[in-house]
């Protein structure tokens, strides 16, 4: 940086009161080491919400300071801290911008981070004397040897969901009871289930798992071997022949490999001692059945084989369930064994195949169910007093609605960003009631939209804005939300904790709009940063209710104190539904329609459904090292016109995808091989 340009910095930085002196008297405390950085400072920017705008795809991409990729090792985040020397001056410190932007001591996008005179600050000065007193040699030295360190990970296995569990069961077994549905329910991590990550094995689910083992094995022979799944006719209880081909066979398709040696011979004592005990092959069978379905073998994929590198039956295994939601079929199985999934061609065409079999269709509904958080509909509750007609089965309508046009843009190879701009959707009765068109001749028939109709594509959906609204009212900041974090992939942080995040109650006396009794938002320096982002998207879709109906006016229900609902009055009040999308030029808007627009014309919003699918494919969110293939991905996908199976396509053909973990850029997995492979339970 020139001369010219620390001396402005210095007389910014006199202006507001601060010298040589003050820093003399803060008596900073000296970092001992990148260890420091990890446990004590980047805790401290963490709790700041820095992250918000300093990475790759944040307001602050141009700076020096990116942060590390979420669940970042202590490697990583050391080597982030010894990063920050580029913004501090080793001759006199004060200056540094480390220390004058998050103070807010120069004038900084993001605001006040930091408060001066807090213990935050001096832990903030101890690294920056750190940073400027060390040695650019020694700082070099520690950068070798984390960066050395960084590089050793852990193996990766990714537990199966609960759908993958049902499917798998089902294939396996020819079970289609879903025990899943009674296990306990999985969080959503960084908008989906399945990052492996986050896959703990709680006691909880553990004795889920074991309890369902013993039903699905008790069930596989309640009536015999009706799913024939005994690959031969045994002689008797102790037939060893037909009880090791029953072993290997069934071993294979459960762990979706072919056994060891040592399995399958810990699996055939098992077998017989069973079949001895109770004088029937079926129960050894049982036995077996019950063990492997406990086994880390059956309920994890493995992303790497032994050697640290993926095996072709893994590769297998990652085609299915990305594709189908479940276990390989015999076709997949044998090009495995062919060495067929080695190839990019060999892939490609597997992947082919599997998309055009029907079950591609639920396990991409899968996808779309997280994504778009379908949950949040199916769950959400509306005053009876203010929407007399919502119910479970109108929010099964908002859901399906919205499925049927996923459907058809997807399978029919529509350009998928249609999702924002479509002007028709597929209604039953009670959504064209509610859309105020008339009612189809069918139910979910594509009804086209008027020329003037002020809804488009997915944001005019009840799916959308009847989950991201409360029970009596809209919520612009959660409709802000989910566009920031669902269709703009730009992550927005929780609330600062004790800040009071109720909005007041309209009052006889003092009526006023959601949007204005939302001002306290903007006025509040530690609410306003975040919600300058979310509240303008939300207050442009004002037009709609909480219900996601159509309003000219916002209807305030003053409720009497008699509690008889004659009593109450209501009060029509004229709605201010200008919105703008900050960060994407010209973005203002007032409907649905004109955000839709916007939307599906910005490269930030296509990028995003890129992203999301990557993160759901991999399991993990995409870090600095896969944006070369974020972009390839992007390329493809809008050279396709924006095709959704070209771009499912495209992630088979990605070196992440044949990656073992020695290849994968995160920094180790929370469930390792080595600590799964304890052997038969029982």
């Amino acid at each position: 940086m020139s001369r010219c340009v620390w001396r402005a910095l210095l007389i910014v930085a006199g202006a507001v009161g601060f010298s040589a002196a003050a820093w003399a008297q803060s008596a900073a405390p000296v970092a001992s080491g990148p260890s420091y950085f990890a446990t004590k400072l980047y805790p401290v920017l963490e709790a700041a919400s820095c992250r918000i705008c300093h990475t790759t795809q944040g307001v602050a991409s141009g700076t020096h300071v990116h942060f590390p990729d979420k669940g970042a090792s202590q490697n990583q985040i050391e080597l982030f801290g010894l990063s920050l020397s580029a913004v501090v001056d080793r001759a006199d410190p004060r200056k540094s911008l480390l220390f004058l932007k998050p103070t807010n001591r120069i004038a900084h996008t993001g605001g006040l981070r930091i408060k001066p005179g807090t213990p935050e600050e001096q832990v903030l000065l101890g690294w920056i004397n750190y940073l400027a007193k060390t040695p650019e040699a020694t700082l070099a030295a520690e950068r070798s040897k984390l960066t050395e360190g960084a590089a050793k990970q852990a193996r990766v296995v990714r537990r199966l969901t609960h759908s993958q569990y049902d499917n798998t069961v089902r294939d396996l077994l020819g079970d289609y009871s879903r025990p899943a549905t009674h296990f306990p329910p999985e969080d959503y991590v960084d908008g989906f289930k399945n990052q492996f990550r986050f896959q703990s094995m709680p006691p909880l689910l553990v004795d889920a798992y074991s309890n369902a083992a013993g039903k699905l094995a008790l069930n596989a022979f309640r009536a015999g071997d009706i799913n024939h799944l005994i690959p031969c006719k045994p002689a008797g209880p102790n037939d060893t022949v037909c009880r090791d081909k029953f072993v290997k066979t069934f071993g294979f398709r459960a762990f979706r490999r072919p056994l060891h040696e040592d399995e399958a011979r810990r699996y055939e004592a098992a077998f017989s001692a069973q079949a001895v005990a109770t004088g029937k092959f079926l129960e050894g069978a049982r036995m077996v059945i019950e063990a492997m379905l406990q086994s880390p073998d059956f309920l994890f994929h493995v992303e790497d084989g032994p050697d640290g590198r993926s095996t072709d039956y893994d590769i297998a295994s990652r085609l299915s369930y990305l594709f189908w939601d479940t276990m390989p079929d015999q076709a997949l199985f044998d090009a495995a064994a062919k060495g067929e999934l080695r190839t990019e061609a060999g892939r490609e065409a597997q992947a082919r195949r599997l998309l055009a079999d029907a079950r591609s269709h639920k396990a991409l509904d899968e996808f779309f169910d997280q994504w778009l958080r379908f949950d949040r509909v199916l769950n959400s509750s509306k005053e009876e007093k203010r929407f007399p007609d919502f119910s479970l089965e109108m929010a099964q309508n908002m859901v399906e609605e919205t499925r049927r046009l996923l459907d058809h843009l997807v399978w029919d190879n529509q350009n998928f960003m249609e999702l924002f701009t479509a002007n028709y959707a597929y209604l039953s009765a009670d959504l064209a009631n509610l859309y105020g068109l008339p009612a189809p001749q069918e139910q979910f028939q594509l009804v086209k939209f008027p020329a003037d109709f002020p809804r488009a594509g997915i944001l005019g959906e009840a799916s959308f804005l009847a989950a991201n609204a409360g029970p009596t009212e809209t919520s612009p900041t959660q409709r802000g939300i989910f566009v920031r974090e669902q269709l703009l992939c730009q992550e927005v942080p929780p609330p600062p904790p004790n800040v009071n995040q109720n909005v007041p109650e309209a009052t006889a006396d003092h009526p006023t709009t959601r949007r204005q009794r939302m001002l306290d938002h903007v006025a509040n320096p530690a609410c306003a940063s975040c919600h300058r982002l979310m509240d303008p998207i939300g207050f442009g879709l004002e037009s709609f209710d909480a219900l996601g109906r159509y309003r000219a006016h916002e209807t305030i229900l003053i409720e009497s104190d008699t509690g008889k609902r004659k009593d109450d009055k209501t009060v029509n009040l004229d709605l201010n539904t200008q919105g703008e999308v900050r960060g994407i030029p010209d973005s203002n808007f007032s409907d649905s329609k004109q955000l839709g627009a916007i939307l599906a014309g910005s490269t930030v919003c296509q990028e995003c459904m890129v992203r999301q699918i990557f993160r759901y494919a991999y399991g993990r969110m995409e870090t600095s090292a896969d944006e070369a293939t974020i972009q390839q991905l992007y390329s493809s996908f809008k050279a396709s016109g924006f095709h959704f199976k070209d771009l499912m396509m495209g992630l088979v053909k990605a070196p992440q995808f044949m990656a073992g973990a020695e290849d994968n850029p995160r920094g180790g997995a929370v469930v390792r091989t080595a600590e799964l492979k304890k052997g038969v339970r029982r």
